[in-house]
C-alpha cells in the first residue's frame, strides 16, 4: 500500500543531512526508472524556471534522486529539477487511493515505471511500503510560506542555485578527511554551534544535529573555535561522523512508512530542555535565541 506521504518537512523544523538522506533513497526507490507525464505548477513563487521549461519536463524519464547537504536533486533524462524546502517545504507522494494535499505548490505526475533504474539502497529492499512500479504516483510539493524553491535546470541553460555552489562538503562525505577537516576548521571563525551549521565550512548540518555533535564531542557551543585544542578539533570531527552514522541508521528503522513523521525523540540533548543527561545526569540547559533553541549539558560539555 502507497503511504500517504512520502516526507513532511514542517515548521519550525529544518531538514537536515539525516532526515534527507532517507528521503533521497525512498524517493529514488520509488520514482526512478518512471516518466513524468505531467508538471503543474500552482504558486509560481516557489519555482525559479519558466513555464515552458516546466512544460519540457514532461516525457522525460527520472533516472535519480540524489541529496547534497540540504538539497534534492532530481535527474530526468535531460534536465533537472533541484528542491531545497528550507523552512517550510513538504514534499509527498500522492497515489490513486490516497486523498490528495490541498493547495499544493507544485505537483508532478508520473506514470508507471517503464524502465530499470540505478539499484535501490540496500537498506530499501525489502520496503513493502513503497509505490507498486505498476501505478501511477505524484509527487507534490507544498509550502506554507513560499520559503522553499524548486529549481528547474534544462540542459544547457546556466541558472545559479542559491546556496548550492557555497557547500563545503557533506558532513558525511568520505572524502572529507582528518586532515582536511583540520585544513578547513582552520578558515573559519565563531562559536562552535553555528560553525557546524555553517554549511560552507561543511554541508547537511542544522540546530538539531550541531547540538548532538557537540554533545558526543562534550564541547561547549558557545566555544569558539580558536579555543579549541588540536585534540578537540580532532573530536569535534570524529562526533560529526559518528553522529551522521548512527542518526541515519536509526532513521531508516524509526522513520518509515509514515515518512511524514518528522524523528527527533531518538537524539540525545535536542530539544530535551530540563531532562537529564544521559551521560551524567545533570539537568539539560535550554537556551533560546534568533528563533532556534540549543540544547546542551553544562556539565559534562566544556
Amino acid at each position: 500500500m502507497v503511504p500517504r506521504t512520502i516526507c513532511g518537512l514542517q515548521s519550525p523544523a529544518v531538514p537536515e543531512l539525516p532526515d534527507l538522506a532517507i528521503l533521497a533513497d525512498a524517493l529514488h526507490a520509488g520514482l526512478a526508472g518512471r516518466p513524468l507525464e505531467q508538471a503543474v505548477v500552482h504558486e509560481p513563487l516557489v519555482v525559479r524556471g519558466t513555464p515552458a521549461e516546466i512544460r519540457a519536463l514532461a516525457g522525460q524519464r527520472l533516472h535519480s534522486v540524489t541529496r547534497r547537504g540540504k538539497f534534492l536533486t532530481f535527474a530526468l533524462e535531460r534536465d533537472r529539477l533541484v528542491v531545497n524546502a528550507m523552512l517550510s517545504g513538504r514534499l509527498g507522494l500522492a497515489g490513486p487511493d490516497i486523498k490528495p494535499w490541498p493547495k499544493a505548490a507544485a505537483a508532478l505526475s508520473f506514470a508507471p515505471r517503464t524502465a530499470e533504474a540505478a539499484p535501490a539502497a540496500a537498506w530499501l529492499a525489502e520496503a513493502d511500503w513503497l509505490p507498486p512500479s505498476g501505478s501511477p504516483i505524484e509527487l507534490r510539493y507544498r509550502d506554507a510560506t513560499r520559503m522553499g524553491k524548486l529549481y528547474v535546470l534544462p540542459a544547457g541553460i546556466e541558472r545559479s542555485v542559491a546556496g548550492f555552489q557555497e557547500q563545503g562538503p557533506d558532513a558525511d562525505d568520505p572524502a572529507l578527511t582528518l586532515d582536511e577537516w583540520r585544513r578547513r576548521i582552520g578558515r573559519h571563525s565563531g562559536e562552535l554551534k553555528n560553525l557546524l551549521r555553517n554549511q560552507a565550512f561543511v554541508a547537511g548540518i542544522g540546530n538539531a544535529y550541531s547540538d548532538e555533535i557537540l554533545w558526543t564531542a562534550r564541547l561547549a557551543p558557545y566555544r569558539t573555535r580558536a579555543s579549541l585544542t588540536a585534540e578537540e578539533v580532532d573530536a569535534l570531527y570524529e562526533a560529526t561522523g559518528e553522529v551522521m552514522a548512527w542518526a541515519i541508521a536509526a532513521l531508516r528503522q524509526l522513520v518509515p512508512p509514515r515518512l511524514e513523521v518528522e524523528q527527533r525523540g531518538f537524539l540525545s540533548v535536542h530539544a530535551k530542555g530540563g531532562q537529564p543527561c544521559p551521560r551524567c545526569g545533570t539537568p539539560i540547559s535550554s537556551v533560546k535565541a534568533g528563533g532556534s533553541e540549543t540544547n546542551f549539558c553544562r556539565s559534562c560539555q566544556r
